[in-house]
C-alpha cells in the first residue's frame, strides 16, 4: 500500500495543563477527501497548527508527503495549500493585490485559474479588504489557498461565512480537485457539509480522535429524532410496546396520538411497523454533528480549539 500523504503518530499537544490534543493518530491517503470532526473546542484546529509547524508537539510526530512537519515544514508548504479558521488578510490591499503578492512568492502564479476561481466563488478581488464583509474575506483566502493547485489542502473550517450557493460551488471545486488526484483534510463541525463531499472521517472529542471510519458508517450511525402522529387515540398501550421493542429504538414515549422516539441507523423496521396503523403525519428531524458527539461521547474536559 501507497505511503499517505498525511500520517500522524500519537500526536499531542498541552498547553500547560490543558490538553490540545492528545494521542492523534491518522493516515490520510492520496487523492482523498479527509474529514477532521468534532465540536468547537475538540482540538481540531490544534491539530492543524501543528501539522502546519505554527506550534510544536508537547509529544508524538507528524509526516506529510513522507517529510517530518518540523524538520521540513518549508519545503512540506510548497505543496500544501493552508487556510486558517481565522484568516489574517492585509486589510490595506485588495483582494487582487494579495493574490498577486501571495501567487508571486510562490512562482508560477496562473492568473487565469485565478480569475476563475474569483469567478466561481463571485469574489470581487478589485475591492480593498478591510471593506469586505466575513463572508467575502473567507472567499480570498480559499483562492490564495487554492490557486496554486497544491497536492494537499489543509483547511479549517473552510465553508465558515459562505451562503449555501457558495458553498456549493466550492464543494464542487474540491471535488474537481480529487478527480485530479489531489488530497484534501478538512475540519468541520457540520455533518451535511461531511456526508456531501468527505470519503472518511476522525472524529475528535476532548482532544482524542474516537473514531476513524467511512461516511457511511457514519452515517449509519446517525441519530434521527421522529414523531409520529397516529390518526386516532386508540391502541396506546399496545402501540407503545410495540415500537420500544424494536431494535435502534429508543427514547418512546407516546401521548395522546402522538408517539416521539430517537433511531439509530435505518428506518426501515420503524416505517414498515408504522404502517400497520393509520398514520397522519411523520415528521424527522437530524441533530447536528454536536449533538451526535453528545449522545454518543459522554464527560467533560477543558476545551482547547
Amino acid at each position: 500500500m501507497a505511503k499517505p500523504v498525511l500520517h500522524t503518530e500519537n500526536l499531542t499537544k498541552y498547553y500547560g495543563k490543558k490538553r490540545g490534543a492528545i494521542d492523534v493518530n491518522i493516515d490520510v491517503q492520496e487523492g482523498e477527501i479527509f474529514g477532521y470532526l468534532g465540536p468547537n473546542g475538540a482540538g481540531k484546529t490544534t491539530t492543524i497548527r501543528m501539522l502546519m509547524d505554527f506550534i510544536r508537539p508537547s509529544d508524538g510526530r507528524a509526516e506529510i508527503f513522507s517529510l517530518d512537519v518540523n524538520r521540513d515544514s518549508v519545503e512540506i508548504r510548497r505543496n500544501v495549500g493552508y487556510l486558517s479558521s481565522e484568516p489574517a488578510l492585509y486589510g490595506n490591499l485588495s483582494g487582487w493585490d494579495l493574490v498577486t503578492y501571495s501567487g508571486n512568492l510562490r512562482g508560477n502564479l496562473d492568473l487565469a485559474f485565478v480569475q476563475d476561481l474569483a469567478e466561481r466563488l463571485a469574489s470581487d478581488l478589485r475591492q480593498p479588504i478591510r471593506t469586505l464583509s466575513h463572508g467575502s474575506k473567507q472567499k480570498v483566502a480559499l483562492i490564495i489557498a487554492l490557486m496554486h493547485k497544491p497536492a494537499l489542502l489543509v483547511l479549517d473550517e473552510p465553508t465558515q461565512g459562505l451562503d449555501p450557493l457558495m458553498q456549493q460551488e466550492f464543494y464542487r471545486i474540491l471535488l474537481e480537485a480529487k478527480v485530479d488526484g489531489r488530497t484534501t483534510f478538512l475540519s468541520s463541525h457540520n455533518l451535511p457539509e461531511v456526508e456531501r463531499i468527505c470519503d472518511r472521517v476522525a472524529i475528535i472529542r476532548e482532544g482524542n480522535v474516537v473514531e476513524v471510519e467511512s461516511v457511511e458508517a457514519l452515517k449509519s450511525r446517525a441519530l434521527r429524532r421522529l414523531e409520529i402522529y397516529f390518526e386516532d387515540e386508540g391502541e396506546g398501550v399496545g402501540r407503545y410496546e410495540e415500537f420500544s421493542r424494536l431494535d435502534g429504538v429508543r427514547d418512546v414515549v407516546l401521548e395522546d396520538n402522538v408517539l416521539s422516539c430517537v433511531v439509530e441507523g435505518s428506518l426501515n423496521t420503524l416505517i414498515k411497523t408504522a404502517s400497520r396503523y393509520e398514520v397522519a403525519n411523520i415528521i424527522s428531524s437530524e441533530p447536528d454533528l454536536e449533538e451526535i458527539f453528545l449522545t454518543y461521547y459522554s464527560g467533560d474536559d477543558n476545551h482547547a480549539s
